[in-house]
């Protein structure tokens, strides 16, 4: 399922996917932050960076939107299983 996502974001784009993980994470270990604001803040910081990354602005929205989906969608597939894990012992 990943893959067949992933095959939609350009080259240059990947290198976005961490980034974007790292400052969910730093944001989620922000107390003045609530939950339901990161990804917003991530889908503004992915096309904002995205933008830069991209031949012209509409490829650099698309992008945006796709790097920050796979990271978001990697992290709660990370962290569900996580939880099935824990929650199986």
């Amino acid at each position: 399922m990943m893959e067949e996502f992933l095959q939609y974001i350009s080259e240059q784009s990947l290198i976005l996917i961490p980034v974007l993980y790292v400052i969910g994470i730093l944001l989620k270990k922000t107390p003045q932050v609530k939950d339901w604001v990161i990804p917003w803040i991530l889908l503004v910081c992915g096309v904002t960076l995205s933008i830069f990354l991209a031949d012209d602005v509409l490829q650099g929205v698309i992008q945006g939107v796709l790097v920050t989906g796979a990271s978001v969608l990697g992290h709660q597939l990370y962290k569900q299983s996580k939880d099935r894990d824990m929650s199986s012992k």
